[in-house]
């Protein structure tokens, strides 16, 4: 039995490219394998020729200006970087390129959720429910979000993040490993503003201005 309604063992497509083939990138190739086997190809993207390989970990490697649209063929965006995500995504639909979702089979979600085009949810995410995450949103590995949360477009979730309810976080944040989110309440959720850093392992425990770093225990602004 599956644990959430958004994988398909066929996913209506049979060509996936992944933008960024560095680290990230890699991660989410190994993603779609175990989301997909072999009912999809796989190939890595870069946006600056000299990045450009014979392969990587098997995959070949393109040049994004190179590739054409094709209604069998998805891309998902593998880079941590916020901006450049909203930089590629932008290239790509002007380029009429369409998004993928790739959300891991073994990720638990509620019928309750509702996902963005672009995103990428990793092994061990667990989302319950009343959830509403946005565009090109990277949620990884063993992560875990609570009642009410709303995530923004770009949002990054590093491994090992938690969340509590009523959170609400803004568009580009990034949120490092092992931070947790202190909940907030049905009338006051608690805020973390776009464009936010919540270092790794920080807690925190109040709304965050727009553009903070936070850091410790509990955490405190740092600029």
């Amino acid at each position: 039995m599956l644990c959430n309604a958004f994988h398909r063992e066929d996913p209506g497509f049979k060509k996936l490219y992944i933008i960024g083939a560095g680290g990230s990138g890699r991660e989410v190739a190994w993603l779609a394998e175990q989301s997909w086997g072999r009912n999809v190809a796989i190939d890595f993207v870069v946006d600056n020729p000299s990045y450009l390989k014979d392969s990587v970990n098997e995959h070949s490697v393109k040049l994004l200006a190179e590739l054409v649209p094709n209604k069998s063929a998805r891309y998902v965006i593998a880079i941590g970087d916020s901006a450049a995500r909203r930089r590629i995504s932008a290239s790509c639909h002007a380029a009429s390129l369409q998004e993928a979702l790739i959300v891991h089979p073994r990720a638990e979600l509620s019928q309750w959720v509702t996902i963005g085009r672009g995103t990428i949810i990793c092994a061990g995410v667990i989302a319950t429910t009343n959830i509403r995450i946005g565009e090109h949103v990277h949620i990884n590995i063993d992560c875990t979000i609570s009642h009410d949360v709303i995530i923004g477009d770009y949002a990054t979730l590093s491994p090992g993040v938690h969340v509590s309810g009523h959170v609400h976080i803004g568009e580009g944040v990034f949120i490092g490993t092992g931070a947790n989110i202190i909940n907030g309440s049905a009338h006051a959720p608690l805020l973390i503003g776009n464009g936010a850093v919540i270092a790794a392992g920080a807690c925190v425990t109040k709304s965050v201005d727009a553009g903070a770093l936070m850091a410790g225990v509990p955490a405190m602004r740092k600029r």
